[in-house]
């Protein structure tokens, strides 16, 4: 049977979701507690691969088990014992939320219908600042907002891609872009797109602040795109004050 799991975690720890050699990550971390517990050796999917220092505060994943457990809390092969049996085995920094049984054809990844990720400015000193991206400069974040708009019209973004990836296509569709304020020195960027490219909406939002802070217009913005080129783009902002919120189905 295939299970589909809801988690989140703190990515300071890790060097992104996907296992790679020489590197923590936080698919390994969760795999072996997996197979611990499940006494095989266990692949666990992703729905996306968050890079180094980025957080989610919704993951989903999937594994494949020819254990069937209970839907009974109670019973001790339950998806609840499950759930509780891997939170105290694992790390502090990573959560399961839930476990739940789906169609074998379901894929955490491919299955996917959309990802959105939040990304935080402050404005000013905090003590949240591990969780967000501290910018002293004054920011026009209602001609970032105009900028956003632009991203629209537009579905190749390899502007905003990480070089040298193994990718098929630099193809996406955002649906939704938009700098909101939510506390007096807090700004949340909210993205929403089919798919997205490594280290894309870090690149974003880097070029974004280009726009805010007066180092690039609106035209050039939209050049940036056009040119499709990385180069040309802003420097990606720091992955600890980016957070993967949502996977839809």
């Amino acid at each position: 049977m295939r299970y589909f799991i809801n988690l989140s975690y703190d990515g300071h720890n890790y060097h992104g979701w996907q296992i790679q050699p020489g590197a923590i990550s936080v698919q390994e971390v969760l795999g072996k507690a997996l197979s611990t517990l499940l006494r095989s050796e266990t692949e666990v999917v992703g729905a996306g691969r968050t890079d180094a220092g980025v957080n989610a505060s919704m993951m989903i994943a999937h594994f494949d088990s020819d254990k069937k457990f209970s839907a009974n809390d109670e019973d001790k092969d339950s998806l609840f014992q499950l759930c509780y049996r891997l939170n105290k085995l694992l790390p502090p920094d990573i959560a399961i939320h839930d476990i739940y049984p789906v169609a074998d054809d379901m894929h955490a990844r491919f299955s996917a219908t959309s990802r959105t990720y939040h990304y935080y400015i402050l404005t000013a000193k905090s003590p949240f600042e591990p969780y967000a991206y501290r910018y002293p400069q004054p920011l026009d974040f209602q001609l970032m907002n105009e900028a956003c708009r632009v991203l629209f019209d537009y579905i190749d973004f390899t502007s905003f891609s990480k070089l040298h990836t193994d990718v098929k296509t630099n193809n996406c569709r955002i649906m939704h872009a938009e700098w909101h304020q939510v506390s007096p020195i807090k700004w949340e960027f909210t993205i929403t797109a089919d798919r997205f490219l490594r280290n894309m909406v870090r690149a974003i939002v880097g070029t974004l602040i280009d726009v805010g802070r007066g180092a690039i217009t609106i035209d050039q913005f939209r050049a940036i795109i056009e040119k499709k080129d990385r180069c040309s783009a802003g420097t990606s902002v720091p992955g600890n004050a980016l957070f993967l919120a949502e996977v839809t189905y």
